[in-house]
């Protein structure tokens, strides 16, 4: 599978590109080669990522570091229980000198949004994010303006504080694609931090690997890669299971099957195949499909985790030969 970029090297393969961006951002992120590969392939299936984790392990530095290797805009927002809808989306401000209103965009307008600590914000501004992100448009006082592509909103939340946080509702939840955990790095890895003269210096130093255009063609080629009849219904069989499931409240939705396929798509092509098969189905399930269902009360009695339904699930559905 080939794709058409803009640099001298003229056509590259798509498991080329991939690798090359999942490389260049190994450079700020050590030893995380499994989060680098479902962050790219998050972004490439045009899908957005909630990374809960405790401080410091390098979500920021994730984000940056991907938008840095294709050469996108970056914008982050810190989300505080005083933030307004208008200060993630902007704002109509009266033009004095020709006495209009005119628009001034706010940080959504970007092509990768960090959305710091999205739990500390208030349901409405949450839900500001809900069009930017299932549409990639803003509708602001009754004018529709259409984001750059790609976009992606990557949102952190920290899973060991709930003072003052708004837990985000299963519709928000929904609309990412993933959610992930980098989680501390190894010693080797975190050794290597440490022998660092100045790990800032070195995102700051990244260059792209990769355009924005590339990201989309990526997307546009992973379209065309092969899904049995028999695997998309071991996918729709993952979802039947998961609805009558006595330790589930909330089952598997539609749309957390069409966005399954589409990553496996992107994952299956960035192997350099041309067609997807259940290990790739088996790769994304928990981070694609964990925080959509919801653990009912049987299962929480029991300590069961969302990942571990999903786990079970892969266990016992019956796989396609």
């Amino acid at each position: 599978m080939t794709i058409t970029s803009d640099d001298r090297d003229g056509t590259r393969t798509f498991a080329e590109i991939f690798d090359r961006i999942c490389s260049n951002v190994g450079h700020a992120i050590r030893g995380k080669d499994d989060v680098i590969r479902l962050t790219t392939t998050c972004l490439v299936a045009r899908g957005h990522l909630l990374l809960e984790d405790v401080p410091g392990v390098g979500k920021t530095s994730l984000a940056k570091a991907l938008a840095r290797s294709v050469d996108a805009r970056f914008g982050r927002v810190q989300f505080t229980p005083d933030l307004l809808p208008s200060d993630v989306l902007g704002s109509s401000v009266w033009n004095q000198a020709d006495g209009t209103f005119e628009f001034r965009a706010g940080p959504v307008f970007t092509q990768l949004l960090l959305g710091d600590e999205i739990n500390r914000a208030s349901p409405k501004t949450q839900s500001a994010l809900l069009e930017a992100m299932a549409e990639e448009q803003v509708t602001v006082d009754g004018a529709t303006y259409p984001l750059q592509r790609p976009f992606m909103v990557i949102a952190t939340q920290n899973p060991l504080e709930h003072h003052g946080t708004f837990p985000l509702p299963e519709s928000q939840l929904d609309r990412f694609l993933m959610k992930l955990s980098i989680g501390y790095p190894g010693r080797a890895a975190e050794l290597d931090l440490l022998r660092e003269e100045d790990h800032d210096r070195t995102l700051e130093d990244l260059a792209p690997v990769a355009t924005a255009e590339d990201v989309l063609a990526m997307g546009r080629a992973a379209q065309g890669v092969h899904v049995a009849d028999a695997l998309a219904a071991y996918l729709v069989d993952l979802a039947d299971r998961s609805r009558p499931s006595p330790l589930l409240s909330l089952g598997i939705p539609p749309r957390a099957s069409l966005g399954l396929l589409r990553a496996a798509r992107v994952w299956a092509a960035a192997d350099g195949r041309g067609f997807v098969t259940p290990d790739d189905v088996k790769d994304l399930a928990v981070p694609v499909l964990s925080h959509r269902v919801v653990v009912g009360t049987d299962g929480r009695l029991g300590g069961i985790a969302a990942e571990e339904t999903i786990l079970e699930l892969l266990r016992t559905t019956p796989v396609p030969s």
